[in-house]
């Protein structure tokens, strides 16, 4: 099934995830950084990455929704699809809350804020996988006509391959 949601010929839902994705995986790293032993400074920047995470995280969810409605009522896409969204919800409160807690003091997070962020990460590992699940297994957002000799494409469908 093709995405509803293109930009420039590709699904833009995939495209978008890359940003909360990196994002919030750098936080939580930087958070590590300093809970082993880094400054401050790791902290600030987590802050800001959280921040980031949350608002590009917004706006993939609303190309991975458009997909999602485009998706047949009573397949497993669209029940995988429904898991993986709702899980990516939670993933987005988590790191709210857990911005919510650092924003009086940023450089010196209650041990709640790194909680509610480390689950938030091992969360959207498990909706991550359901993403790929999504696309690899079950063809959400491939293009009808995809083939290893498939135009470009900025230049229309594709074909299907010829045996």
């Amino acid at each position: 099934m093709e995405s509803r949601a293109k930009l420039f010929g590709h699904a833009a839902h995939p495209m978008l995830i890359a940003f909360p994705l990196g994002l919030l995986a750098t936080a939580v790293a930087f958070d590590l950084v300093n809970l082993l032993g880094g400054s401050e400074v790791w902290l600030e920047a987590s802050y800001r990455m959280i921040a980031a995470g949350i608002l590009t995280g917004l706006a993939a969810a609303l190309f991975g929704w458009i997909d999602w409605f485009a998706l047949p009522a009573g397949t497993r896409a669209k029940r995988v699809g429904l898991v993986h969204g709702l899980g990516n919800v939670a993933v987005m409160v988590l790191f709210a809350a857990s911005w919510l807690l650092r924003l009086d003091e940023p450089a010196d997070p209650a041990a709640a804020a790194f909680a509610l962020s480390f689950a938030g990460a091992g969360l959207a590992g498990v909706t991550g996988w359901l993403g790929g699940e999504l696309v690899e297994r079950l063809r959400v957002g491939v293009d009808d006509g995809a083939h290893l000799d498939a135009p470009n494409s900025l230049k229309g469908p594709a074909t299907t391959a010829v045996d």
